[in-house]
């Protein structure tokens, strides 16, 4: 087996190669599948064990829905799997985890119900708000997501509010939907007398893929937090006094204060103009120098084309499995550690290329050796980032190095501004590119967007339309528009077909008996879409909510023998009340409720359900809602 000995004038004693493309000479080598990331610890809650003891206000149950016409009404079954909160008077404890945490990295799933409050609060003292805050047209810092206010009462009457930091946009769900949330929290840090020398902040808050907050400080503890002093350890709390609330899929990472330190760091320079790094021991080096730190900057002359070969030693703080990820700009690099090649990038790539390599190390120190080869005169770009064992990702490269916000397009956006527009764009579905889409603005803020080739809904979302950028600016190549929402994702397959029976499979492309008709406008400038299928006419059309998350489908058919519609899939399609029904184990609900006489259907196929309703023949009309 050949491997990097043959190019490279050090001795190989493994090879663990990045997920990227191997190069001619290299083509026996085999990729082999790595972490990008080091896993989470996850909470248990199988039982409240990984909690201090508190109050029965807090359960585990096995599922959870809301009331929707109650306000902080959970209905749970038994079972294993959620953390559920429903406080009385009396027992309304607050839960506090049984670890504590500095610096900490936090994931989790929440379900609101109908005008709940709650909050997470990190060290038991500075609070992410947790409220059903759908539907608010401007978030405050009091709403989901939202960093809340500190309380001092010395301020004076009307002050005593200070602080708090709004979420910068609200993504609030319906309730009775999980929304995600992603949490990267610092603790204060305090020198060797116990002064305080940096405020608490929070890195990182992202709610359902909306990123809320980057970078935001909070002075001290927040109003209601449990303690009112400050410290570099604390429990993770969640509210349990104000409102019901419930939670799954608890992980967590614990970081400390520490970080990887390079030592007797040296380079040697060659002239190089090769794609392939060639061995070293054929050039001659035109440089040798001590440095301190790691950069493609490093590189001599105005636009060089130099193989750039770092070594020394890296001192590992604690033993244990880390992961590196290198990018590099239109060039090639390679990292050695400890005798093994850990990522392989040999070749010309750029910075959207995976590079992630994982190594075992000990603590202590350890050889390593790093070459880059910018072999292209006019752009330069080295990027090395580490996570270890209680140590968050984090860059090993020094500022300036590379720009990974390579090619940045201009805000180049379409929106709705006293009339319906639609505009037709190429679109990516779960990582398909869809080429026949029309996507719909409303006057309302409710978006959505329709594949005419396929005759079904993609996708629909609230806020922003459409950044065109990659449609109009310069040539254009990729097409494709972009929703400047949050979309929630439908199914994407034909949305209606003949089958045989009700066990047949769906189809996953459209059939001969399929044709687009293209669409009409209605009174108010909307667009009805109008399709044939097996010799019958159907028609789609569309009705935003004015101020919820709520998208009306109204459907009209003439057909000449009964066809199936796919209303929604997923890997969990629950009937709740009402006639309503969660796709996607809640992350969307359907409500079918205007349809007397008409039932869905749900039904298991390969690994997941999907939600289908059967249309007679003839004329009818049936119409549900959306609501996200």
């Amino acid at each position: 087996m050949k491997n990097l000995k043959l190019y490279l004038p050090f001795l190989f004693t493994g090879l663990l190669i990045s997920c990227s493309e191997t190069s001619p000479e290299t083509t026996d080598i085999k990729s082999q599948e790595i972490l990008t990331v080091l896993p989470y610890k996850t909470l248990s809650l199988d039982d409240l064990s990984g909690f201090k003891p508190v109050s029965t206000n807090w359960k585990i149950v096995g599922n959870a829905d809301v009331d929707q016409n109650k306000k902080g009404v959970f209905i749970s079954s038994p079972g294993k799997g959620i953390l559920l909160n429903v406080p009385e008077k009396g027992l309304k404890e607050h839960l506090f985890t049984a670890f504590d945490h500095g610096d900490i990295e936090v994931e989790l799933d929440v379900m609101m119900p109908v005008n709940s409050n709650s909050g997470l609060y990190f060290q038991g003292r500075y609070e992410i708000q947790l409220l059903d805050s759908w539907g608010v047209a401007e978030a405050q810092s009091s709403d989901i997501g939202g960093i809340y206010q500190r309380w001092d009462k010395s301020r004076g009457k009307g002050n005593e509010r200070f602080e708090g930091h709004a979420p910068n946009v609200n993504a609030a769900k319906a309730p009775g939907l999980w929304q995600q949330f992603k949490i990267i929290f610092h603790a204060p840090k305090f020198d060797a007398s116990g002064q305080k020398i940096k405020n608490a902040w929070f890195e990182e808050v992202w709610l359902n893929g909306a990123l809320s907050h980057k970078n935001k400080e909070v002075s001290g503890p927040t109003r209601a937090s449990a303690f009112q002093d400050e410290k570099a350890l604390g429990p993770f709390m969640i509210q349990g006094d104000h409102g019901a609330v419930a939670f799954r899929n608890i992980k967590y990472k614990l970081y400390e204060d520490k970080k990887l330190v390079f030592k007797d760091l040296s380079i040697k320079e060659y002239e190089n103009k090769s794609q392939r790094i060639p061995r070293l021991d054929t050039l001659k080096a035109i440089r040798e120098i001590k440095t301190d730190s790691i950069s493609s900057l490093l590189a001599s002359g105005e636009n060089p084309q130099k193989l750039l070969a770092y070594s020394g030693k890296i001192n590992i703080p604690n033993a244990g499995d880390y992961i590196f990820d290198m990018k590099v700009n239109r060039g090639g690099a390679v990292l050695i550690i400890a005798n093994d090649t850990i990522v392989n990038l040999d070749g010309d790539y750029d910075v959207n290329h995976p590079g992630y390599g994982m190594a075992s190390l000990k603590k202590g120190d350890v050889p390593f050796t790093l070459i880059y080869n910018k072999h292209r005169p006019y752009q330069r770009g080295l990027a090395l980032f580490v996570e270890g064992p209680g140590i968050a990702k984090y860059a090993l490269h020094a500022p300036g190095s590379i720009s990974l916000n390579q090619g940045n397009l201009p805000d180049m956006t379409v929106s709705a501004t006293d009339e319906v527009v639609l505009q037709r764009s190429f679109l990516m579905h779960e990582d398909k590119k869809r080429t026949h889409c029309i996507s719909v603005a409303t006057l309302q803020g409710i978006n959505y967007s329709y594949d005419v080739a396929f005759g079904s809904l993609l996708q629909a979302w609230n806020g922003g339309f459409l950044n065109v950028a990659k449609m109009w600016h310069s040539r254009g190549g990729q097409q494709l528009a972009e929703p400047l929402g949050l979309p929630v994702s439908i199914h994407g397959d034909p949305d209606f077909a003949y089958l045989d029976n009700e066990e047949s499979n769906w189809p996953d492309s459209i059939s001969t008996s399929y044709r687009q008709l293209g669409y009409e406008l209605n009174q108010n400038g909307s667009p009805i879409f109008l399709m044939e299928i097996e010799g019958g006419l159907i028609k789609n059309q569309f009705q935003p909510s004015d101020s919820l998350r709520k998208l009306t489908r109204i459907i009209g058919t003439d057909l000449q023998k009964k066809v199936w519609h796919k209303i929604g899939e997923g890997s969990v399609i629950e009937a709740l009340s009402d006639n309503r029904y969660a796709i996607n184990d809640k992350n969307y609900f359907v409500d079918f409720s205007n349809n007397e006489g008409l039932k869905p259907v749900v039904r298991q196929v390969e690994g997941k359900q999907e939600l289908l309703v059967n249309i007679s023949e003839g004329k009818n009309e049936l119409s549900y809602t959306i609501i996200w």
